[in-house]
């Protein structure tokens, strides 16, 4: 059901952005104007994604830190999630730091935060199933 709604809210993302390109291309300005408009969306959005990439780089910090605190109670599943997500946090480093140096384009911001985020989901989902069984 989870997965249903984040399908709906992705739907809804892209289809206000058509809307938002339809409506600047449609409006009575000039070609400049459009132009810089466009620009500037374009740099909102990729912001956007890279405070995302950052609030998930922080999130699998802490995640590992709380799986590395568990380790002896992991299995090696959870031990390979925990290592996919420590690989997902230095990915999420790296393009950082490619973006700030300008060496890095919106595609690879979308793929990194993708990954990071479902890292962040399976190693969370293995703590708290570690948890559970430790708790009996």
């Amino acid at each position: 059901m989870a997965n249903n709604g984040k399908k709906w809210a992705l739907g809804a993302i892209i289809a206000g952005i058509g809307g938002y390109i339809a409506g600047i291309l449609t409006a009575p300005k000039s070609g400049k104007e459009t132009r810089e408009d466009i620009k500037q969306e374009a740099s909102k959005v990729k912001n956007e994604a890279e405070k995302k990439l950052k609030e998930l780089h922080t999130e699998l910090d802490k995640a590992i830190a709380e799986g590395q605190s568990k380790a002896g109670e992991l299995k090696s599943t959870a031990k390979a999630a925990l290592n996919a997500a420590e690989l997902a946090k230095a990915k999420a480093k790296d393009l950082l730091s490619s973006l700030h140096a300008g060496e890095a384009d919106k595609s690879d911001l979308d793929a990194a935060v993708k990954d990071a985020a479902k890292a962040l989901e399976n190693l969370k989902k293995h703590i708290t199933d570690a948890a559970k069984e430790a708790a009996k």
